[in-house]
């Protein structure tokens, strides 16, 4: 089966960021596939590379970049929630004269419509939110 996965939490929250990661990892084990995972509104801050997790609590972005290293799965995220949330790679950073891009190397950024095709070539989307 085919999922497309949805992250509307940002991970500081509550514990939806870090169920969507589990779940996915879960999907794999299991045999199926995942077409997409998707960070829409505040779940952009999860490719925030220059984010640090207090001593005592999961580091989400790094963990999110292993999980995308060892499975290829795309992690992609919503161009506008990210300009709203300084989510910039290299690109967004020099058009909109920023001094850094921000963003943790297994993400890219895209548009909603990499969403829609997501879930079109899925067999089951599902969402994970605060």
């Amino acid at each position: 089966m085919h999922y497309t996965i949805i992250v509307h939490d940002p991970g500081h929250y509550s514990d939806a960021s870090l169920t969507a990661l589990e779940f996915c990892r879960a999907l794999l084990r299991a045999g199926h596939d995942i077409v997409r995972v998707f960070f829409y509104h505040d779940g952009v801050s999860n490719a925030l590379a220059s984010r640090v997790a207090p001593q005592g609590e999961v580091d989400l972005t790094k963990q999110w970049h292993s999980f995308a290293e060892a499975s290829g799965v795309e992690l992609a995220i919503c161009v506008a929630a990210a300009l709203r949330r300084g989510v910039l790679n290299a690109e967004e950073a020099a058009r909109y004269e920023r001094p850094a891009a921000t963003i943790d190397a297994a993400f890219t950024i895209v548009g909603l419509g990499q969403l829609v095709d997501a879930a079109l070539s899925a067999d089951r989307t599902v969402t994970f939110a605060s």
